[in-house]
């Protein structure tokens, strides 16, 4: 079966409400791997050729699951491999509702998937060991994860306090009273 073809087999057999598919359910046979991969700014490619159509990404976006470190396009019938350079999802739109510890942080990837921070939807930073860039995460479902846009992550610095952690000084964010510790303090 060609790439087109099952790509086109994918969509046939998507569940037609909203949201994501419940695909941790689903254990289908894998099929292979087909020509789409998800870059880190979070364009989805097919065949090489970006996919311009934004409800064909978010459709793609409800049925995509990660499986250790592989990520998976599934169906109730069908599991295709794909590829992705980071992370899924990019955070790109940040709404802050409150202050202090009751303050909630709401984020939208560009899929519009509107995700809160908290202790199921955590953030975490990864320090680049070479080039001490920090890298932002949110989880976004189950073991799926939004690379928080570099402009976002600027509006957390902004928000961030200070907060002792096992004896040193860390700053961070508060979201539905959670502490999420974004770097050392300087």
């Amino acid at each position: 079966m060609t790439d087109s073809a099952k790509a086109n087999d994918l969509l046939a057999q998507l569940p037609k409400g909203k949201g994501p598919a419940p695909v941790h359910l689903w254990n289908p046979d894998f099929c292979g791997n087909i020509d789409m991969h998800i870059a880190r700014d979070g364009t989805w490619y097919y065949q090489g050729t970006p996919i311009g159509r934004k409800p064909m990404v978010k459709l793609f976006s409800n049925i995509i699951r990660r499986d250790g470190d592989e990520y998976f396009l599934v169906t109730p019938v069908e599991k295709v491999g794909i590829t992705v350079e980071d992370a899924p999802f990019v955070a790109v739109t940040l709404e802050v509702e409150g202050q202090g510890e009751s303050q909630r942080l709401r984020f939208t990837t560009q899929v519009d998937e509107q995700v809160e921070a908290d202790l199921e939807h955590p953030l975490r930073v990864v320090i680049d060991p070479d080039t001490e860039e920090p890298s932002p995460y949110l989880r976004v479902r189950a073991n799926l994860e939004a690379l928080v846009h570099r402009n976002v992550f600027y509006q957390l610095v902004e928000l961030a306090v200070s907060r002792p952690i096992d004896g040193q000084n860390w700053l961070g964010v508060w979201s539905s009273g959670t502490f999420f510790p974004i770097g050392l303090e300087p």
